[in-house]
């Protein structure tokens, strides 16, 4: 998952997330104070790969103020 501030940051994570990786994006949450949350499901590296892209892309543009990867187990 990727946390910004602002809908632009996360759209702009969410298109580097799923051109990075084999992943499908599952949930884009909007909460209170303009927090946007992008999540994205797939295999582990395929996942740590899209959040770091993801990352780097929200923060080009805006405000990336969390990345987190929990794993689950197949």
């Amino acid at each position: 998952m990727v946390e910004t501030r602002g809908y632009v940051a996360a759209v702009e994570a969410a298109d580097a997330m799923c051109k990075a990786a084999r992943v499908r994006l599952t949930r884009v949450d909007v909460t209170r104070d303009a927090l946007v949350t992008v999540l994205v499901r797939g295999s582990l590296a395929d996942v740590e790969a899209a959040v770091a892209a993801g990352a780097r892309a929200a923060q080009r543009v805006g405000e990336c103020l969390r990345q987190h990867v929990i794993p689950a187990p197949e």
